[in-house]
């Protein structure tokens, strides 16, 4: 076996046994670990400190130092959190008892539409339990696709898909998976992707939390080249753990008459304001550690002219 294999397998087995423990627990051991972990990574190491509080800085000028501080805590506590309850997912949530688990808002308008033969993609960011969020919509009898980078580690890639496969959530490999993706908005299916990452300088750039952020054009190309209904969506945690509100905040529409949105720029702005507005509601269970808003644009410019 080669040495690269070696260490990814040893790395899958750690995960697998960090992943027994956090199964062992119960869900308000598991809120109380993630409150202390969430301090270590906050206040003690300052994990991505900068990053974070840049980000928070820009995107939410009114808070003070001290808020701020705190706001980075309740997020580094969420993430934990949100793997801790994909751990408890599969063996707490079933087609049975899922109402005990989810809150459904504003979702009739979609469930028509899912239950139709038309393509539809679902953007939502990376807020909440955008996992567990995937996981219940294949609960609630609609398969989709969901676009992801492939993991370098082949075993945790395995077992990771598999989590998403369990009520049929398929994975399209986000390098390479072109061509399934246009199978499946051809014959009329679902694809749901994570609309908030950066795609480079040669993106399409739009307003999010005040400043230029760069988003992927394909999206919105998808969405106008096969007429497809556009949802942005969340799944956001409530008050306990393992409690969630599934939401349709909004959808757009190529086919309505009164369809406004007819190019890239357009749409791309349009969902990516939409997510912003629930972000702002609720920032604590956003991924602030991201750095969303890197423009270069401008530093290579400059540069060229200096040159």
């Amino acid at each position: 076996m080669q040495p690269q294999r070696v260490v990814d397998y040893l790395v899958y087995v750690i995960v697998r046994l960090f992943i027994c423990v956090v199964q062992a627990i119960s869900l308000e051991t598991g809120r109380q670990l993630a409150g202390g972990l969430a301090w270590l990574m906050a206040d003690a190491l300052r994990v991505r400190g900068k990053v974070v509080d840049e980000n928070l800085r820009h995107a939410l000028p009114g808070l003070s130092d001290r808020q701020r501080r705190r706001l980075a805590r309740r997020m580094w506590e969420h993430l934990f959190l949100l793997v801790i309850e994909v751990a408890h997912a599969p063996r707490k949530i079933h087609e049975t008892n899922w109402r005990q688990f989810v809150r459904l808002k504003d979702v009739r308008p979609l469930v028509a539409q899912l239950l139709t033969d038309r393509p539809i993609i679902i953007v939502t960011a990376h807020f909440g339990n955008f996992e567990a969020g995937g996981y219940l919509l294949g609960i609630l009898g609609f398969p989709t696709f969901a676009i992801a980078r492939t993991l370098d580690n082949r075993y945790l890639n395995r077992f990771v898909n598999r989590f998403r496969g369990v009520t049929g959530q398929y994975i399209v490999p986000k390098n390479g998976g072109y061509d399934q993706i246009l199978d499946v908005l051809g014959q009329g299916g679902t694809l749901s992707l994570l609309a908030d990452q950066y795609a480079g300088r040669k993106g399409c750039w739009v307003q999010f939390f005040h400043r230029p952020a760069s988003a992927h054009k394909a999206i919105a190309l998808l969405a106008l080249e096969h007429q497809a209904l556009v949802a942005v969506t969340y799944a956001r945690r409530l008050e306990h753990p393992m409690r969630f509100e599934m939401c349709c905040a909004a959808m757009a529409d190529p086919r309505d008459p009164g369809f406004s949105l007819g190019s890239i720029p357009a749409l791309t702005q349009w969902y990516t304001s939409q997510m912003e507005d629930f972000i702002a509601r609720w920032p604590e269970q956003y991924w602030w550690i991201h750095r969303r808003w890197k423009d270069t644009r401008k530093k290579k410019s400059t540069a060229k002219q200096a040159a």
